[in-house]
């Protein structure tokens, strides 16, 4: 499919972004999990447990964002909360099929990651993460 572009930056970023995803989430699809699934579970794994707050910092979401895509998650017991009843911090860490399910889509996502740097070459992708940087701190 030729690609379309737009006057609008914001809607050709957005296309990128959901295209990029798709991508992602194609070559995830045998594990069961997306590409924002296995990104969190990843995450919490390297934070071995923590607050949501401890994770929204860590993966660059807001709190609201975050328990949406937690919920599914947790109801699928690939995360457990471990906080006290009737606390109003919530204390997460991975379960054990969690910690199963990252490492089956970890393979899955670095040859994604593979295909996406032959896709763009390792000098632009270098780049690319510098120029999303630079986007994610835009106040102009």
């Amino acid at each position: 499919m030729k690609a379309r572009k737009s006057v609008c930056n914001c809607i050709n970023l957005r296309r990128a972004a959901n295209a990029v995803t798709e991508y992602y989430d194609r070559r995830l699809r045998p594990s069961g999990l997306t590409v924002s699934q296995y990104s969190l579970l990843a995450n919490l794994g390297r934070l071995a447990q923590g607050s949501v707050s401890d994770l929204a910092r860590q993966v660059g979401l807001d709190r609201t964002t975050l328990v949406r895509g937690l919920k599914p998650l947790l109801e699928a017991g690939l995360i457990e909360d471990l906080s006290s009843a009737g606390s109003r911090r919530r204390l997460l860490r991975l379960t054990e099929k969690g910690r199963q399910s990252v490492s089956l889509a970890r393979p899955l996502w670095e040859r994604a990651q593979g295909g996406l740097e032959i896709c763009l070459g390792p000098e632009r992708i270098q780049t690319l993460t510098e120029w999303l940087s630079r986007l994610e701190n835009i106040e102009a």
